[in-house]
């Protein structure tokens, strides 16, 4: 990907490589459609001055977006997305996170607006892009600080298998996101960062578990910032039933656990215990629904090298 390899002053080219692929998506969904065989020999014709089947294929499409998302949706299980932890789900959203933090040893506190999320998209039918949004965070107490956090400038998600309710109940996906160095100084890493991941959900009846594990690699300072392992787990329970706001509400508990095998916090731990509630879907118009999250984190481990509690709050708009 070139967003590792560029200069900080052209992160921004990173929108026309997504450009071209979303392009190179409708041109590979014009192919499953039969027309891009036609297109593909009319491209390799000299006399030929424009590719009408090709232009033609890209016009369906982005026509056929939610005919596609729908199917998409239609062959995964039915779970809802976790309060903090990355799913294993396909989604197509907008999602505003806030983050509340009780940072350890006196620190004071941290609030994170955004916490880094933003547009989730399906250009294929078994791949999501995520356009996320640098966080704005303030710090009170012994360091107090304001300004944006790094920038989470692309994560893809691939689902290898998946299969709904009816056939199974069970996926498996990997993703893979990269991070730019963009923030101010009291937030930003100053490097580069690749996290790749792999997450898998099975349910059963009302219940499922949704489980990922991914290794943060920073490109540069590894001594200095580590390649923590994260692991989240998360059993959630969807209150099946013929009560309209009763069948909204899926209770959940989420075990967040991050071990740092070198770098500054070398061989120690974190783990998280999260009680949360995710409620949806909520019709609000057409396709378009709304689900809200809320979740209080709180550390249970004794090493504290992050911070100790947190009250999250999360509002995504599915469509």
């Amino acid at each position: 990907m070139p967003i590792i390899c560029i200069g900080r002053q052209k992160i921004q080219s990173w929108r026309s490589w997504i450009l071209v692929l979303l392009l190179g998506f409708g041109y590979l969904e014009s192919a499953r459609a039969g027309s891009a065989s036609d297109a593909f020999a009319d491209s390799l014709d000299p006399t030929s001055g424009q590719n009408p089947n090709l232009i033609a294929g890209i016009g369906d499409y982005f026509a056929d977006w939610f005919k596609r998302v729908d199917e998409t949706l239609a062959m995964q299980p039915n779970f809802m997305v976790p309060v903090f932890t990355v799913s294993p789900l396909l989604t197509e959203l907008y999602r505003y996170d806030q983050y509340w933090e009780h940072l350890p040893n006196g620190g004071g506190n941290l609030k994170l607006f955004g916490a880094g999320k933003g547009l989730f998209l399906i250009p294929a039918k078994t791949i999501e892009v995520d356009f996320d949004i640098p966080p704005y965070e303030e710090r009170s107490g012994k360091n107090p600080a304001t300004g944006f956090g790094d920038y989470p400038v692309l994560l893809i998600k691939n689902r290898f298998v998946s299969a709904n309710a009816e056939n199974g109940n069970y996926m498996l996906s990997g993703f893979l996101a990269f991070t730019a160095p963009t923030g101010s100084n009291a937030f930003s890493t100053k490097n580069f960062a690749i996290a790749p991941s792999i997450a898998g959900g099975k349910g059963w009846g009302n219940f499922d578990v949704m489980a990922t594990f991914g290794i943060d690699f920073p490109t540069g300072d590894v001594h200095k910032l580590g390649t923590p392992l994260l692991t989240n787990v998360t059993f959630q329970y969807h209150v099946a039933s013929q009560n309209y706001v009763l069948n909204l509400l899926w209770p959940e508990v989420e075990v967040n656990y991050t071990y740092w095998p070198n770098g500054p916090f070398r061989g120690k731990n974190q783990v998280f215990l999260l009680p949360g509630l995710n409620v949806g879907h909520i019709r609000l118009y057409g396709r378009v629904t709304l689900n809200l999250a809320v979740g209080y984190q709180f550390a249970v481990s004794d090493a504290h090298p992050q911070y100790e509690n947190n009250w999250i709050l999360s509002a995504r708009i599915n469509f």
